[in-house]
């Protein structure tokens, strides 16, 4: 029989983070010397106290990858530092098990007067290799950042672009257990971003722990098998990428918006739905979203279709007010989230005109699927007029999951990969053998 003391252990052996009650804050002085008269006279304090987080309790497992949403400010960088080891907090307890590798700011760790050689040394180092190991995996890690003759220069010369190159071919040499990434990877170029996306995903082949920030939905979505989101320093929400990354979508749209009571997110993220709102016809004062529903190009109702085939994506709303020229549009999401398409009328230079109180208005969009097979989520928006290119007043109903596709596999077309039929065509030119 195993013991309960047994059992802790073992949980505690899978995982790799552990935040317990934490909570930081920082010292606010109206003036340098109010820090200095605080030193000097103790006592009373002088400063104002900000809080940057607020009871954190969060567990990561050992391979777990982990992606942290939030606003600027929220508090992201903070709880990373934290875990990093390079902030302390205030009250709780942090336990970290295993080597980490963060990249937490552009050339954090760099001394800029040293040369790109001598701060893979001084940071390889500091990561925990010896200097044998440094300079065995040296040519490695000069290979991986790609800058050329500029590894030899002081790195003050350095573009952020070369500086992000040298730092993530350092971070991920060392054969971390846990990597931290944030947000560093937005500056480098699409190829280099690819680059480290590729050695990510090795390592999470090898069972690191991976801690990334991202405001890119596109790279939590697949890259992390968790989210959490992290609102006014404290842990709001720790679910599935979708799920959270759908309620962050609402979050901003509601402080953004004068109507925050238009924004919803339709049925669990994790279930689809059915092709019709007649149960849950979404309302807000302004407009009542009366039902979705799909049909193929005969104009029969279907839930699913051919990879290739044409669909009509129908969206009926009730108008319970007088608008000038309204917008109404869509969305298509694969199931993981991923924003595969979006438009609307106003856009498609389609303007819906003039309507009166309490008139009804269905729009049907006829769009070409050129998916691969899979199951996609639909999304339906409504607004209050245009400008500019594609830019809305304001949104008057906004809802996730109002209706679920799945894109069957086309037997009779040519074989292809990827999330998007191309249909390319070919030319082949022989040259004449001189």
């Amino acid at each position: 029989m195993r013991c309960d003391c047994e059992d802790e252990q073992q949980n505690m052996s899978e995982v790799t983070v552990s935040l317990k009650n934490v909570s930081k804050c920082f010292k606010r002085y109206d003036r340098p010397v109010d820090r200095l008269k605080e030193l000097l006279l103790p006592g009373r304090s002088r400063a104002k106290e900000f809080w940057a987080l607020r009871d954190i309790n969060l567990d990561i497992k050992k391979g777990e990858t982990i992606g942290i949403i939030g606003q600027n400010g929220a508090g992201k960088s903070t709880l990373l530092q934290l875990i990093a080891g390079t902030l302390m907090p205030t009250t709780g307890t942090v336990k970290v098990n295993g080597r980490i590798s963060a990249l937490l700011e552009l050339g954090s760790g760099f001394n800029p007067e040293f040369t790109g050689r001598q701060n893979v040394f001084f940071n390889g180092r500091l990561l925990g290799l010896s200097q044998k190991e440094i300079a065995e995996r040296f040519d490695d890690i000069a290979a991986f950042a790609d800058i050329g003759d500029f590894i030899d220069q002081s790195v003050k010369t350095y573009s952020s672009g070369m500086f992000i190159r040298l730092a993530f071919a350092v971070a991920v040499s060392s054969d971390p257990d846990i990597l931290i990434v944030d947000e560093a990877l937005a500056v480098g170029d699409v190829y280099f971003q690819q680059k480290c996306f590729e050695r990510i995903r090795k390592l999470q082949s090898l069972g690191t722990t991976l801690l990334f920030v991202s405001h890119d939905p596109g790279s939590v979505y697949n890259l992390c098998d968790t989210a959490i989101l992290v609102e006014s320093g404290s842990l709001v929400l720790k679910s599935t990428p979708r799920q959270v990354l759908d309620l962050y979508e609402a979050n901003l749209l509601k402080r953004t918006d004068d109507r925050p009571e238009a924004v919803s997110i339709q049925n669990s993220p994790n279930e689809l739905v059915e092709t019709s709102l007649e149960d849950i016809a979404v309302v807000t004062p302004e407009v009542k979203i009366q039902a979705v529903e799909l049909f193929d190009e005969d104009d029969r109702n279907v839930n699913s279709i051919v990879s290739g085939q044409l669909i009509q994506i129908s969206v009926t709303v009730l108008f319970l007010q007088a608008f000038d020229d309204p917008i109404i549009g869509f969305k298509i999401r694969d199931r993981t989230g991923v924003t595969i398409f979006v438009n609307h009328t106003f856009n498609m230079g389609q303007p819906i005109g003039q309507v009166s109180k309490n008139t009804p208005v269905q729009v049907r969009f006829r769009v070409k699927v050129p998916l691969v097979e899979g199951e996609y989520t639909i999304t339906i928006g409504v607004a209050d007029t245009g400008y500019g290119e594609g830019q809305l007043k304001r949104s008057l109903a906004y809802v996730h999951n109002t209706a679920a596709l799945k894109v069957l596999k086309n037997k009779e077309a040519e074989r292809w990969g990827g999330i998007v039929n191309l249909n390319p065509t070919v030319t082949i030119h022989r040259q004449a053998h001189v």
